[in-house]
């Protein structure tokens, strides 16, 4: 246990603690010494991103639906810390709207309200950088017009929204993250997961990787360690009360930049293929991540061709364990 850590011994619940995002940060938040607690509903998290952490004694895992009050009460009472990266995701509003802003904004207001009642010390969100739309400034910054164009972006504005109120209004210590194109070990493959696991799962089974659009879309990857690193710090550093970051690496890739190396990475065979582009698929994305670095001292992995050559082999080993399943 590190005694150091002012998480030490604190109970801590991390929502979508089975997801790609949140396994991480459980992983790191059980070695800091906190008590963590894990809730999911095992909609899109996987019990399998969490079974390196069955028998630790301050770790355990409850499945849950972050809408439901009553489910929700005993886990948020007595907690010091909530991290809420439980979400609908993206690509899931296409499909079930309704569902999205249950979860994402419904969910998050429920959240918020326990976290009131049992006097949470803070509230660390997980949002994302589809609230800002379609970027009319470059370098986006924080202060970007907010003007989403996907129900998803919506969805995750309205959460953003209910977080701000209850710091104005209340005095929570909340801080806001908005996430950027996240890779990393775990992530899920299927067609609701992120680009990078989607082209590695389809090179290993041989089958074409689909660019919707003409690829030229520009996307900023960041290392889910560093979006761990930025959660701790949102959680422990005075100067995050009331704030929202851009936590991104600043990195620019084209997604069909990111299919063109993957290939020669693997020194794979495989095509490329163009399909008709995505609604709401916004084009261009230039980050600023100036505040979370000068503010939260958090320093982004730059070099996303080195960390994702040398995870290579992580990455297929947990693509592989999940076929298996």
């Amino acid at each position: 246990m590190n005694e150091q850590s002012p998480l030490a011994g604190k109970k801590v619940v991390v929502t979508g603690g089975a997801g790609f995002i949140g396994s991480h940060l459980c992983e790191e938040l059980t070695q800091l010494g906190a008590e963590v607690v894990s809730v999911d509903d095992y909609s899109a998290g996987h019990a399998r991103n969490l079974e390196f952490l069955a028998g630790r004694p301050n770790f355990r895992a409850v499945r849950a639906d972050i809408c439901d009050r009553a489910a929700m009460t005993p886990v948020i009472a007595g907690a010091d810390v909530i991290f809420h990266n439980a979400a609908s995701k993206k690509n899931v509003c296409l499909i079930d709207p309704q569902k999205d802003l249950r979860v994402n904004g419904g969910g998050t207001l429920n959240l918020l309200e326990l976290a009131r009642e049992h006097r949470v010390r803070k509230f660390v969100h997980a949002s994302t950088g589809s609230v800002y739309g379609e970027p009319v400034v470059l370098p986006t910054d924080e202060e970007h017009p907010l003007r989403p164009v996907s129900y998803y972006g919506v969805s995750k504005l309205a959460g953003e929204r209910y977080v701000d109120v209850f710091h104005r209004l209340y005095g929570m210590d909340t801080t806001i993250l908005r996430y950027f194109h996240v890779y990393g070990p775990r992530q899920e493959s299927n067609e609701f997961g992120g680009v990078v696991s989607i082209f590695l799962r389809n090179i290993l089974e041989g089958k074409p990787l689909a660019i919707f659009g003409h690829g030229h879309q520009e996307r900023s990857f960041t290392w889910v360690k560093d979006l761990v690193r930025a959660n701790l710090a949102a959680a422990t550093r005075p100067e995050s009360a009331g704030r929202v970051y851009n936590a991104a690496s600043g990195i620019r890739v084209t997604i069909l930049e990111l299919a063109e190396r993957m290939k020669a990475m693997m020194d794979a065979d495989v095509p490329i293929v163009h399909q008709a582009p995505l609604v709401g698929d916004i084009m261009h994305f230039d980050v600023s991540n100036e505040r979370i670095r000068r503010e939260l001292g958090i320093a982004f992995e730059r070099d996303f061709w080195g960390t994702l050559q040398r995870s290579l082999e992580e990455f297929v080993g947990h693509l592989r364990g999940a076929v298996l399943r």
